[in-house]
């Protein structure tokens, strides 16, 4: 008897926890429906249409940079201003004491693609590094970088958002 009345104890104590572990899953899936919820009030994805963009060597433009020319991809217009797309065709002969100024830009994302060429920077944290055609690179919002070379015949492809950002000069 003494068994049967400690499996009885045993099983009113699992029945107690039983509520308690029932009620806190419950609170996870009603925070979880919550913040679904939430998610939906909150504005949804811009609308984008399609856009498409052919190769015009006369459509390179002044912009940024003065040691650079950038033709737009129309991609900024066909978001709603969430993505900026161009390409950059950097002038040559690079002047370090032009480019070689340390700065970074207030991003959401910036992906950058050699198109032709090759090119030279120094990233925080990462020191130097040159990318040659075929070299992508991810550069992280708000991180200090400086151009210090590049080829006469570079250029780049890069994606930016939002397509409006601000560029902070450090020197």
């Amino acid at each position: 008897m003494a068994k049967a009345s400690g499996l009885r104890k045993t099983a009113k104590r699992s029945a107690a926890r039983r509520p308690a572990q029932k009620s806190a899953r419950s609170a996870r899936k009603v925070s979880a429906r919550t913040r679904a919820a939430a998610r939906k009030t909150k504005q949804g994805p811009r609308r984008q249409r399609f856009v498409a963009n052919h190769l015009d060597a006369s459509a390179f433009e002044g912009g940024l940079r003065s040691y650079a020319e950038y033709r737009d991809l129309s991609i900024a217009d066909a978001t709603g201003g969430m993505v900026r797309a161009h390409v950059i065709k950097m002038i040559p002969p690079c002047d370090p004491a032009v480019v070689s100024k340390r700065h970074y830009h207030e991003v959401d994302f910036q992906m950058i693609y050699v198109l032709k060429g090759w090119i030279k920077g120094e990233y925080d944290g990462h020191g130097v590094v040159t990318m040659r055609e075929g070299s992508c690179w991810l550069q992280p919002p708000r991180i200090k970088h400086a151009v210090l070379d590049y080829s006469d015949d570079c250029e780049l492809l890069e994606i930016v958002l939002p397509a409006d950002f601000k560029t902070v000069e450090l020197e």
